[in-house]
């Protein structure tokens, strides 16, 4: 549904309580104002028109009758109202167009990524293998992978895949490290997107007592996936809500 130019947008409605009288009375000043440049400026006594500002002939119109005692305009003298008018005017009608700009492009929806780090193969210290780093569910398609061997970046032996839709609207992707194992290692992989308040981290290590199997794998992936090999389909996992 695409949305009119013409917003009103209130901006100001300040509420007093009237010193001429023993009984408490509301004075409220409103203004309102559309994208086209037109706005209204007024008070409002008791939910009463007591006064409107005419900007194109530049004067304040008082609504009320003369005869109402005390007469507003004796009340409000000294108010320099038609230079605040003109300032609250020109405020209102840049607000509204920023309002208006926003509706019709609202911000970009964002997903944090989710990864998990594993062996593509059975490890053997000594024997290559290759680290996978899967990174799953995150929108936009713009993340950076990092990975670190025993803390110190590692660039030789990386590569990235290209970004997989699911069928939430989300993306994923493989970042793989080829490494030879060996006692003591540990490997990091680094996931940094727009979504996330801090890059998040995985960490992998040589466990021999479970040699097929790393640690993180049963953080998502499942004993039946590190078995059968690892595809795109089977981390297709549709979230709760869909993007319109």
């Amino acid at each position: 549904m695409k949305h009119s130019a013409y917003h009103r947008l209130i901006i100001l409605m300040l509420n007093c309580v009237s010193a001429f009288s023993q009984i408490h009375h509301e004075v409220v000043y409103v203004v309102g104002c559309f994208t086209n440049g037109t706005a209204e400026v007024q008070f409002e006594f008791d939910a009463e028109e007591i006064l409107y500002t005419d900007f194109q002939r530049k004067e304040i119109v008082y609504t009320v009758p003369k005869f109402i005692d005390p007469d507003p305009s004796h009340i409000l003298v000294g108010l320099s109202l038609m230079r605040d008018a003109l300032t609250n005017k020109d405020l209102c009608v840049d607000l509204a167009k920023v309002v208006a700009k926003e509706e019709n492009n609202p911000p970009e929806e964002r997903d944090p990524p989710e990864s998990v780090l594993y062996p593509s193969e059975e490890v053997e210290l000594g024997v290559e293998n290759s680290l996978i780093c899967f990174v799953n569910h995150f929108y936009p398609p713009d993340i950076r992978v990092s990975w670190t061997k025993n803390g110190h970046p590692v660039s030789n032996g990386v590569s990235l895949s290209r970004y997989y839709p699911n069928n939430d609207q989300t993306f994923h992707q493989f970042s793989t490290l080829t490494f030879t194992p060996r006692e003591e290692d540990i490997y990091s992989c680094t996931v940094e997107h727009i979504a996330l308040s801090k890059p998040k981290t995985r960490i992998w290590e040589p466990k021999l007592s479970h040699p097929s199997l790393g640690p993180d794998i049963f953080c998502g992936v499942g004993l039946a996936v590190a078995l059968f090999g690892i595809t795109v389909g089977v981390f297709l996992i549709v979230k709760g809500h869909h993007r319109k």
